[in-house]
């Protein structure tokens, strides 16, 4: 009873940790709420098989695409549906993102709001200065100098869509995803991407706070399952010491 109390108790602490998180980014545009789940493990060893421990299974995420939100903005971009935007960490690894709100960084590369360099088909997406910009549904990147007299519309990149299978990634401690085996994703043309608007976080608000509740009864009842098994014990331990 200690240990299975015990093992229960700990993991939903670890599960209100995850909902409190999912709180936390009710707001986050792109975000994916975190998703966990418990299972029990027979103990090994003498005793009763019915014996069991209480394990948190493999974190994952709730992948359902979120309401899409209209900024008029030429650098927001929403992922229509599934699919990914693929950026460049700082050590150069690949991870993707669903959130499309970028800018122009200071060094003339396409970046995320963060500073994390968007991905192209050949590298980042550098935009010459001087430049008004669009996005197309592809994820085709144009400019238009604004400098006189008018000119031609350029196309300087296009950026990296892909789309995964959604067990094969894993979220990162930054917050973004990534194949599990840390590889690249192929670029999928099946992407499509709706310009000046961004998807909001996936997160409810009442679901996770109906959660935080159910937490919170659970805990209090391994809490209880502990206390029984202490009164149980003093209670054997009188009945040993009258005996003798």
């Amino acid at each position: 009873m200690i240990y299975v109390a015990m093992t229960g108790a700990k993991h939903i602490l670890e599960q209100q940790a995850a909902v409190t998180h999912n709180l936390a980014n009710v707001s986050t545009n792109g975000y994916r709420a975190a998703a966990s789940a418990f299972r029990a493990v027979p103990v090994q060893g003498d005793g009763l098989a019915t014996r069991t421990f209480v394990v948190a299974s493999t974190p994952g995420a709730n992948f359902t695409p979120a309401a899409l939100q209209g900024t008029g903005r030429d650098l927001d971009v929403a992922v229509q549906g599934q699919g990914w935007i693929a950026v460049q960490r700082a050590d150069g690894s690949e991870a993707y993102t669903r959130n499309g709100s970028l800018q122009v960084g200071t060094n003339g590369l396409l970046q995320t709001r963060n500073g994390l360099n968007v991905l192209g088909d050949g590298g980042p997406i550098s935009i010459p200065p001087d430049s008004t910009i669009s996005i197309a549904k592809e994820g085709t990147v144009s400019v238009i100098s604004t400098v006189p007299p008018p000119k031609a519309v350029n196309a300087v990149g296009r950026i990296k869509l892909v789309n995964p299978e959604e067990k094969l990634l894993v979220r990162g401690g930054d917050g973004l995803f990534q194949l599990a085996n840390g590889g690249s994703a192929e670029a999928d043309p099946k992407v499509a991407l709706a310009s000046g608007a961004l998807e909001g976080s996936n997160v409810s608000a009442v679901e996770e706070m109906i959660s935080m509740i159910s937490l919170a009864r659970q805990f209090d009842l391994q809490m209880q399952l502990l206390s029984n098994a202490q009164k149980n014990a003093t209670q054997a331990s009188q009945i040993l010491n009258i005996r003798s």
